[in-house]
């Protein structure tokens, strides 16, 4: 084999450039080279230093290091500081150079860690490409206290060449990351979809949003914030597995960097310290886990909602690349304000129609049982004049009358409370409208195919439309008889009632059916939930009202 140096570092070169394209584990890459490079250049031990901020690096390789620096698990090259780094951390190492004293060597000597093996200095080679800053290879041997222009040459050689390897692995990687949290964004989309269209409460909805984000994303630590005058407030934590409601007060020390994100309405990645500080603060206590990571970004309000933020948080230094997680957590801000904004229309939705059943039930107890009242007391007042004048035999018939009228009014009021709660709804749907067209006096004939649990809001709203269909059926059909035919699985519920009546009758502004109030609502209860409703009527022939709503069931 040649002795020339300069066929020697192309060799090296060679060497170290396949060994960089042979593997796509960038620790086991960097191990591989490190422990080539000190067999082709005769050194004896290196290591390299993977960065971020300042304070946050990894020893990510290293070969034959002294005892000295292995000590208690290789805690000199994870702890505290050194020169090396402080100079790449204030730009001031731009080439290979000769470090005079190894600052983590010193202190092995001066806390008697073990055996440096005679090793007091090392070069020093900071790993850039381009403007992209990775680290710092170190190499040393015994004795060795100054290194020649040219040894210095080739490890700035190498030190490119293991530049644009980690360069290509993370951009590869940022690529691989990019893919994965965004198909696992589509998963928290449809499920968090699933939850609001079944009609889940607002405060229990944020509480599953935070969950939802922390198993889908594998992140510790998720806060949904609301600020009100500036003030921050914890409305739902998910930490360490668990999900809770503490709606709590962040006090000012803490919350400095997030009441600026609040002002700017703009993503904010924490430093290191504002992060640790963050998981120590006395309102997380107990809940956050010790945090090295933390990123937060505005939820967008439609007016609908106050100011609200999203914090996610890791225990893990270097886990969260932040640029590609500032994507993904500005569109899952978006998805978080559509799901919050669609469960306070629909709890605006649910009021309107618990308005409008109240109106109803106002007008149903104008139109009858204060009517029927009044009757009361104008044939009591009849009664009490006959009485006076001693007209006994006269006052027995109208004491017949108010018997008659009483008994009405209470049984018109039994089904008018009946509406408001429903007796027997906790058997079934289906057992509750028969149930409830029994106390109408009417035979009602069931059939039912499927069997599953269904979502309140839908349970609610079949109730309600066919509460009014045999309502109607009882005051208009002039039949006795009703069907009620039930059809569920996993992806609808159909409800159909039909009589055998005389259909609903025709005007000739509306030719295929009068319109009604009553008919109104049901067809709105139906479309609320993304259903259909369907009526359908023949004079004389009877009438059939049917309702399909969508379901999304596992």
């Amino acid at each position: 084999m040649t002795t020339d140096p300069h066929v020697q570092e192309l060799l090296t070169l060679k060497i170290i450039a396949e060994t960089l394209n042979q593997s796509n584990d960038l620790t086991l890459m960097l191990s591989t080279v490190m422990e080539k490079l000190l067999e082709l250049t005769g050194l004896q031990t290196g290591w390299i230093f993977l960065t971020g901020d300042r304070m946050d690096y990894t020893c990510i390789a290293d070969s034959n290091l002294p005892a000295a620096l292995l000590h208690e698990d290789k805690a000199p090259m994870r702890c505290g500081t050194c020169w090396c780094l402080d100079r790449f951390w204030d730009n001031d190492l731009n080439n290979a150079v000769n470090i005079l004293h190894c600052k983590r060597l010193e202190d092995a000597e001066k806390f008697s860690w073990g055996d440096t093996r005679g090793i007091t200095h090392h070069a020093t080679v900071p790993l850039r490409s381009g403007d992209r800053r990775f680290g710092v290879l170190n190499v040393a041997s015994p004795g060795k206290s100054h290194f020649l222009k040219e040894e210095l040459a080739l490890l700035q050689a190498v030190a490119f060449q293991i530049s644009s390897a980690v360069d290509r692995m993370r951009l590869y990687a940022i690529e691989q990351r990019r893919a994965e949290l965004f198909a696992r964004l589509g998963n928290f989309s449809r499920s968090i979809g699933m939850v609001v269209s079944s009609g889940t409460e607002l405060e229990r909805l944020k509480e599953l949003v935070v969950q939802q984000i922390g198993e889908h994303f594998e992140w510790p630590f998720v806060v949904l914030l609301e600020t009100v005058n500036d003030e921050l407030f914890l409305q739902a934590v998910y930490a360490n597995g668990t999900t809770s409601l503490p709606d709590t007060r962040l006090l000012l020390p803490v919350t400095n960097w997030l009441r600026e994100a609040n002002r700017k309405r703009c993503y904010v990645a924490a430093t290191t310290d504002q992060a640790s500080v963050l998981s120590d603060c006395h309102e997380l206590q107990g809940l956050s886990p010790k945090l090295s990571t933390a990123q937060v970004v505005p939820i967008p309000s439609a007016g609908l909602m106050r100011r609200s933020m999203l914090l996610v948080g890791d225990d893990a230094a270097g886990r969260i690349m932040r640029t590609i997680d500032k994507e993904v957590l500005e569109a899952l801000s978006d998805h978080i304000a559509m799901a919050l904004e669609s469960a306070q229309l629909e709890e605006q939705r649910r009021e309107l129609a618990r308005l409008a059943e109240r109106n109803r039930l106002a007008r149903d107890l104008h139109d009858s049982v204060c009517q029927m009242l009044f009757s009361l007391s104008m044939t009591a007042k009849g009664v009490e004049s006959l009485l006076k004048s001693g007209k006994s035999e006269a006052a027995l018939q109208p004491m017949g009358d108010i018997q008659s009228l009483s008994q009405t009014a209470l049984k018109e009021m039994r089904t008018l409370i009946m509406q408001l709660r429903p007796p027997g709804l906790e058997a079934g749907l289906v057992t509750a409208l028969r149930t409830y067209g029994e106390k109408l006096e009417l035979r009602v004939h069931t059939q039912v195919s499927g069997i599953c649990e269904l979502p309140r809001n839908v349970e609610e709203a079949l109730w309600r439309i066919g509460q009014e269909a045999l309502n109607n059926v009882h005051k208009h059909a002039g039949s006795a008889e009703a069907s009620i035919d039930f059809k569920l699985d996993a992806q609808q519920a159909i409800l159909r009632i039909t009589d055998k009546g005389s259909g609903v009758k025709k005007t000739k502004r509306h030719p295929q059916a009068a319109p009604s109030y009553g008919l109104s609502i049901m067809r709105e209860r139906a479309e609320a939930l993304g259903g259909r409703f369907t009526l359908t009527s023949v004079n004389k022939g009877g009438t059939t009202i049917e309702v399909t709503i969508p379901l999304h069931l596992k």
